[in-house]
């Protein structure tokens, strides 16, 4: 008995600790495994109804190739627009240096601080230098995770029924409870997986109109990165349509600046909380509290997956409760998921 208890501790042991150093290992890569499990959530129940139809190999493989045309040409496509929107950019320049100087003048005359010395300019140059080799690691990384995302995705679907069998088995909860925790994992991934990008292409629009009707420069590439940054929680569309209130408050346009600002705080930041919480509610019924502390505790751990699997951890936290309330606390009460108790 002692040897049997033995070994089924030190198993233990040796799988955590082989699991903690293949987790270290796999962390360049997680953005590229999550989104692969996310697009399996997503397309398991296609996957199953095509290999019905046709070869089973063959459905994979027209499934694989779909998302690999569906995710790399958008994302051409995105990353030819962005480029070819700053190409065009034209900004006010003369406009612009004049005020600053004066801004630049006024700094130095009251506090005595010379924002154009040479140690200024060799911390501005710096910065610049750094955030450009960050970008350029961001794309490398960006690539190399949309390749282990296509090839864990095409694996996954290949064995998908066995790998689902497989993780029903290992689930440390009774018969009754695993239901509805791979319910509660398909539900938030799905809706957060659709949601975000929704979100986001709903908000471009309706922010291009404004940029459009205040004379916002590069209207296109604004609303695209409004867009972008709707996905932000928290601060959100403000972190681009402020700086270009900003902007045209700095040139001179301040018919235009309020304009605008009304439109970023009436139109652009109420359409924002209103649609995030149609969408969730539609998808989800997920509380607004659920997607903010999700995103703010995913985002460290995740990256940018974060954003779809920060709010799982809350919901599989708050489903977890409910289990131990249930077995231990008051036995007998049912156990209702996250998503039916706000309801």
């Amino acid at each position: 008995m002692m040897k049997e208890t033995y070994w089924k501790y030190s198993l233990c042991i040796l799988i955590l600790w082989l699991g903690y150093l293949l987790f270290c290992q796999a962390q360049p890569y997680m953005n590229g495994i999550l989104g692969a499990f996310t697009l399996y959530v997503l397309l398991r129940k296609s996957c199953r109804w095509l290999q019905r139809k046709i070869n089973p190999t063959c459905a994979v493989w027209l499934l694989t190739i779909g998302v690999t045309l569906f995710l790399i040409v958008p994302l051409t496509l995105f990353a030819w627009a962005i480029v070819s929107q700053l190409s065009g950019i034209h900004l006010d320049t003369e406009a612009v240096i004049r005020p600053a100087g004066q801004v630049i003048d006024f700094i130095e005359e009251k506090t005595g601080f010379d924002l154009l010395s040479e140690q200024s300019m060799t911390f501005v140059v710096t910065q610049v230098s750094s955030i450009g080799q960050k970008v350029m690691s961001g794309v490398s990384d960006l690539f190399i995770n949309l390749f282990v995302a296509i090839m864990v995705l095409f694996f996954m679907l290949f064995g998908g029924r066995n790998m689902e069998q497989y993780v029903h088995t290992l689930l440390p909860f009774k018969e009754k409870y695993k239901r509805d925790v791979l319910e509660e994992v398909d539900r938030i991934v799905r809706s957060n997986a659709i949601g975000i990008p929704l979100l986001a292409i709903i908000q471009g629009v309706i922010s291009l109109g404004g940029y459009w009707l205040c004379g916002a420069p590069n209207p296109i590439l604004t609303a695209m990165l409004t867009g972008f940054a709707s996905i932000i929680p928290l601060v959100g569309t403000a972190l681009v349509w402020v700086p270009v209130v900003g902007y045209l408050m700095v040139i001179g346009d301040w018919v235009n600046a309020f304009i605008l600002l009304a439109y970023g705080g009436i139109v652009i930041a109420q359409c924002d909380n209103l649609i995030r919480l149609l969408l969730q509610k539609r998808m989800a019924d997920i509380h607004p509290l659920v997607t903010i502390f999700g995103v703010v505790a995913g985002l460290p751990i995740f990256g940018f997956m974060g954003l779809v699997f920060g709010p799982l951890l809350v919901s599989l936290f708050l489903l977890f409760l409910d289990m131990y309330r249930k077995e231990y606390l008051m036995p007998g009460e049912e156990v209702i998921p996250p998503s039916e108790r706000q309801g």
